[in-house]
């Protein structure tokens, strides 16, 4: 629910939709101004991603093969091989009929997801090509399913069985004292283990914020069931068996683009996305309202810039990505002015 303190002034709108960002202001006016994508201002704005700021940059420094970095080093050179290119790519809006990035998305499917269970791997098997079966890991599976399906790969049979790994393989294990055997979890503790990763659990959500409602299967709307309630068992950043204790103090620092990691932001903007609403989210939405400053903006408080082939924002200093995204999540629209 919208709260007469959450309703932010006109002037903020106005800076989110300034044009120097074009995804912030293609983001504006589709998810908090309700515009659809045949709206004109929708339409330039979706232009606008292709000719001026992150996105165009970034395609910039491929190679001519297509990929950034050196070609096996996709997910090792963080955060400037492809699966982080694409990533972000996703994240900004970027248009996946650009030549240039199906080309990397092939890539990725070539070199990273391996071929029998379809997972991404963060290897590539020298021997038979495909990912390297050991590498397969839930939150780089769970980030390229929702790069390529927001570049355009919805339908793609390789997507689709890389959806179906998620549904069969993601645990929302919480403390057990018997976790699941046998392939996959055998290989990293802290990604299956007693307790499942939170990071894993996060992201293989967020790929389905990337399928249309409408869309969802029914094995997947289980999967986002049981995600959703593993993270709200956790109040989104507690211990589940003992609520008084953050689990990580890094996830009340809120930033953009989070690669693999999380913060709560994140967390409460894919439950948003997927339509998830609970009174056990209260505590967290408080922490995101309690980050604003006076001026209305939410400042970037955790940054990956210095590691990323071109920076985002600025730390320390108000950002339209977090202010748009702590909007999203406390159900601001323009109409709530």
């Amino acid at each position: 629910m919208v709260e007469r303190g959450d309703r932010p002034g006109e002037e903020v709108f106005e800076w989110l939709l300034e044009e120097e960002n074009p995804s912030v202001r293609y983001f504006t006016l589709t998810g908090l101004l309700g515009k659809p994508e045949s709206d004109t201002d929708v339409v330039r704005a979706r232009k606008a991603i292709m000719r001026g700021g992150v996105v165009p940059r970034i395609l910039g420094m491929r190679n001519d093969d297509g990929y950034w970095g050196a070609p096996g080093e996709f997910y090792t050179d963080k955060y400037g091989g492809t699966t982080w290119q694409l990533l972000i790519l996703a994240e900004f809006g970027a248009d996946g009929a650009d030549a240039g990035i199906r080309k990397a998305c092939e890539s990725i499917l070539d070199r990273s997801q391996e071929r029998e269970s379809r997972g991404f791997s963060f290897r590539e098997s020298v021997k038979t090509g495909g990912g390297l079966p050991s590498g397969v890991i839930p939150c780089l599976t769970g980030n390229m399913v929702y790069s390529l399906l927001r570049l355009g790969h919805g339908g793609d049979p390789r997507v689709e069985a890389a959806i179906g790994w998620i549904c069969d393989h993601q645990r929302f294990d919480d403390g057990v004292p018997d976790p699941p055997r046998g392939e996959p979890y055998d290989r990293y503790e802290m990604c299956w283990g007693r307790h499942s990763c939170h990071m894993g659990v996060v992201k293989a959500l967020k790929a389905f914020t990337a399928i249309p409602a409408r869309e969802r299967s029914a094995k997947v709307k289980t999967t986002i069931a049981e995600g959703a309630e593993y993270l709200l068992a956790h109040r989104i950043h507690k211990r589940s068996h003992d609520l008084a204790s953050v689990s990580r103090p890094g996830w009340l620092k809120f930033g953009f683009p989070l690669m693999y990691q999380t913060d709560i932001l994140e967390i409460l903007w894919i439950l948003a996305e997927l339509g998830v609403s609970d009174g056990r989210t209260g505590e967290a939405l408080d922490i995101v309202r309690d980050a604003r400053g006076k001026d209305g903006k939410w400042k970037m408080a955790n940054s990956f810039n210095g590691k990323m082939l071109v920076d985002v924002e600025e730390k320390g200093k108000p950002s339209k990505w977090i202010t748009l995204r702590a909007l999203r999540v406390l159900g601001v629209q323009y109409g709530n002015i």
